[in-house]
């Protein structure tokens, strides 16, 4: 039995350490760099902390997965095999798509062309070497991404001028003493918020707002909007319309039984139908779900349904700072917070456990 994942990322390297711990399958990862990179950590690569990526190899060893540094063209759901770009290609008798998500900036003229992200090491890097020479920033999005990145550059760059610019209000899916300890800690670092506007285009000096006004700015962070690989969707894999496989409640494509998703580049529902918001909260559990329930059908058992619950939302605000939300099962926030140099280490804690669980992909999850 050939087991095959792509992507090595939160999902990707627990589904196929996972599979290889619970099956005698012979697995094989296929990623386009030997690293997994903490994507978690971007925002702090880009305000100048030094972040080193963990090499695969080290992290695989003694598992028995078998790593192929490379990256995936296409797939072939007829002959079944993942064609790489200069490898030859690796037959698959189940696949495991765990390809991830990147901001999406195509959307809005100007901003793939002026704006930065921090979706990948590399992006977090070059906008870490931009800001060398910059002495404002704009950053659109005022998701949990987005008011990561404001407030760590912030605070690593006192003298630099953060505008945050967001569609809608600050803090909308916190709680009322979440939004309110949010908005302390943005006027205490200075952080300029432009809400309730909408972006019409980039420009390399800043942005410009629907009603024409300009936001200026020497550098432009774009943290809104995703996109996923087009692979599934062009080997005929039933996607959604923004491209994400499509699920049923143990993960298998609906359109090919021998194909599963996790991660950000699968839409994945609770029973309820409810869909999960793309983050590793999401992604680590649902590889580990993953792997139990491709480990049972090899057994010819009955796989049970995904069982998923949010415990908590946690955002750092800086090194010295944060906030922990407190939220229902459904990811909806109750009035509980936790707040400042607590939440920071809380949230830090949470971040090194992801590690702990990269190593041991059988460790429970609370992110």
């Amino acid at each position: 039995m050939n087991i095959v994942v792509i992507g090595a990322g939160y999902s990707g390297l627990i589904a196929a350490k996972r599979t290889a711990k619970l099956t005698n399958a012979h697995v094989t990862l296929i990623n386009a760099r030997d690293a997994f990179v903490e994507r978690v950590r971007m925002h702090q690569l880009s305000a100048g902390e030094s972040l080193n990526p963990l090499p695969l190899s080290d992290l695989l060893r003694g598992t028995g997965v078998s790593l192929v540094v490379d990256t995936v063209t296409a797939i072939d759901t007829e002959a079944r095999v993942v064609t790489l770009a200069g490898s030859p290609a690796v037959p698959y008798e189940i696949l495991v798509y765990a390809l991830g998500s990147r901001t999406d900036p195509g959307s809005t003229p100007g901003a793939a062309e002026h704006a930065f992200t921090v979706s990948t090491y590399e992006d977090a890097a070059r906008l870490r070497d931009r800001l060398r020479d910059s002495q404002s920033v704009v950053v659109v999005g005022a998701g949990l991404t987005g008011i990561e990145a404001a407030t760590e550059l912030a605070e690593a760059r006192p003298g630099l001028k953060v505008r945050l610019v967001t569609s809608g209000a600050l803090g909308t899916a916190l709680s009322r003493r979440g939004r309110r300890y949010l908005w302390k800690v943005v006027n205490r670092l200075g952080i300029e918020v432009v809400d309730r506007v909408k972006v019409a285009k980039v420009r390399e000096d800043g942005v410009v707002l629907h009603d024409g006004s300009h936001v200026a700015a020497d550098t432009v962070v774009w943290t809104t909007g995703f996109s996923v690989p087009a692979l599934a969707g062009d080997a005929g894999i039933a996607v959604d319309d923004h491209g994400r496989m499509i699920v049923d409640e143990t993960l298998r494509s609906v359109s090919h039984p021998e194909i599963y998703g996790v991660g950000d580049a699968a839409a994945v529902r609770r029973p309820n139908g409810q869909e999960l918001r793309m983050a590793c909260a999401t992604g680590m559990p649902s590889a580990q779900h993953a792997a139990r329930v491709i480990a049972d059908r090899l057994r010819g058992r009955t796989p049970k349904p995904v069982q998923f619950r949010y415990f908590n939302q946690c955002v750092s605000l800086g090194r010295k700072d944060g906030l922990i939300q407190f939220v229902r099962p459904d990811d909806t926030p109750i009035g509980a917070v936790l707040t400042g140099r607590a939440a920071a280490a809380y949230k830090e804690a949470i971040v090194r456990s992801t590690i702990f669980v990269m190593r041991h992909p059988g460790a429970r999850t609370f992110i």
